[in-house]
């Protein structure tokens, strides 16, 4: 899902690595809010911080797409 397709409010699933253990991605529900370092733009909610978007942010508008594609990358039933 790009920037553009997302609304301000609007609810999304990332695909997220975990910082302290490489090896382990999660699915997590984040908010497109306002970017708060810049005005007019968008960020990601998640985990009470903000997050610019970044071209391999790998997100989904739901939570069964993203579970989906997590299935294909990791392998997992």
């Amino acid at each position: 899902m790009k920037k553009d397709e997302m609304h301000l409010g609007d609810h999304v699933y990332v695909i997220c690595r975990n910082p302290h253990t490489a090896s382990v991605a999660m699915i997590q529900e984040a908010e497109v809010a306002d970017n708060p370092n810049k005005a007019g733009d968008k960020a990601l909610f998640l985990y009470e911080l903000y997050y610019e978007f970044a071209d391999e942010d790998a997100i989904f508008p739901t939570f069964d797409e993203a579970q989906r594609i997590y299935r294909q990358i990791y392998d997992e039933d």
